[in-house]
């Protein structure tokens, strides 16, 4: 972890510890209401930008929370610099994700095995064909676990990490969903492949808070405060 006095454009510890595995949800007040109802011993590590960022202890393990904001362009700055600033080691996003098929519910949790993307990201690395974005087996097959034991049923498989929320084509969805995939949301594909460049593991899991079909959703406060059951899988996996 880190304890010295690095700092980047975006993220300004002033000294404070950022843990080797760090909860990564978009919304930076989902961060600090998990910091504030499941860490002891917390400390601020960062404020820039409002991205709030916290370390603390769960069941006596090191672990930091910090919001990564909406988007490709956004999280991957963050994992870029968490990972290679920082030397985070696991890094979670939990988020929220629009359901795009007809038997995946709201608050069902997903764990994005896969990440397809209609994102340009992978162009930076030049690579001489179409990259495979996967999470790391490690990090989904503790998941799995922890699921397991609290009871806790997930859906594992590919989820679409888009760079439109407001699409102009209207039928974009449905065509990614007679492909399985199972929901969208913005922020998973930059996640793995920083992870994978790097060597670290990542993993998304996610909470469904809308159905793009049948026109459902939860509130704002609810899609911060209420996804408790991803919050508490995802702090199990501190190391």
């Amino acid at each position: 972890m880190s304890t010295n006095h690095k700092e980047t454009p975006h993220i300004k510890p002033n000294g404070v510890e950022i843990a080797e595995t760090i909860l990564l949800p978009g919304d930076p007040l989902r961060a600090k209401f998990i910091a504030d109802n499941f860490l002891e011993d917390v400390v601020q590590f960062n404020e820039v930008r409002g991205m709030l960022g916290y370390t603390g202890t769960f069941k006596g393990k090191k672990i930091s929370v910090m919001g990564t904001g909406m988007g490709t362009a956004s999280i991957g700055i963050y994992s870029w610099e968490l990972i290679n600033i920082f030397g985070v080691k696991n890094l979670i996003r939990i988020g929220s994700a629009g359901s795009i098929q007809d038997d995946l519910n709201l608050y069902d949790i997903v764990f994005a095995m896969g990440s397809a993307t209609d994102s340009n990201y992978a162009h930076q690395f030049n690579l001489p064909g179409h990259y495979s974005i996967t999470a790391s087996y490690e990090l989904l097959e503790k998941a799995k676990k922890v699921a397991d034991e609290k009871g806790y049923p997930v859906r594992i498989g590919n989820v679409l990490a888009s760079d439109v929320f407001y699409n102009a084509d209207p039928t974009a969805m449905e065509r990614w969903s007679k492909m399985g995939i199972l929901c969208a949301e913005m922020e998973s594909a930059a996640l793995y492949m920083n992870a994978a460049q790097a060597g670290v593991n990542a993993l998304c899991i996610l909470t469904i808070s809308d159905h793009i079909f049948k026109h459902e959703k939860t509130t704002q406060l609810e899609r911060q405060t209420a996804f408790t059951k991803m919050m508490e899988i995802a702090l199990e996996l501190a190391e």
